[in-house]
């Protein structure tokens, strides 16, 4: 015996195994469909935790497509709406959200700003505010997501609110 040469995709023309195009299209909606079952699990497991963070919003819906997300129902401020598209954009993965949240009662749009590598609360506040004792309005506008005013890192996004 020795080495023999075939003719690679031979077996599937005569109905023995499955051609490398018909594999290769089966691994591919496997893929997509274990990728969606994770896309719907992370999206259920977002309206949880924005439930979990006492955030209002009627009839939410998250969806997640790869690294976007889409956020839809109706809150009852601007001030929900903001917190929960920062709850669902500042999650691992998640790239852009379209923000579909209606509004109950209109306020004043805040701000945003991504954290950068040695930015602190008080210096956030000295650049929107011009004062860096101001730090604590930032805090109290991102909690429950923020637990600590020393604990924030580069890439977060955070709501910076106008001041009345």
């Amino acid at each position: 015996m020795g080495l023999f040469s075939f003719i690679k995709n031979a077996g599937a023309k005569l109905g023995i195994g499955k051609s490398t195009a018909e594999d290769a299209a089966e691994k591919k909606a496997e893929a997509a469909a274990a990728t969606a079952e994770a896309n719907k699990k992370a999206a259920a497991s977002l309206k949880e935790t924005i439930g979990d963070l006492g955030l209002e919003v009627e009839n939410l819906e998250v969806t997640i497509n790869g690294e976007a997300a889409v956020v839809s129902g109706k809150a009852k401020d601007q001030t929900t709406k903001e917190k929960v598209v920062l709850v669902v954009g500042n999650v691992e993965g998640i790239a852009q959200v379209d923000d579909r949240l209606e509004v109950e009662h209109k306020e004043p749009e805040a701000q945003f700003h991504t954290v950068e590598s040695g930015d602190t609360l008080s210096k956030i506040a000295k650049k929107f505010y011009g004062n860096a004792m101001k730090y604590p309005v930032i805090f109290e506008a991102n909690k429950p997501m923020l637990k600590d005013p020393d604990k924030i890192y580069p890439g977060q996004m955070l709501r910076i609110p106008n001041l009345d």
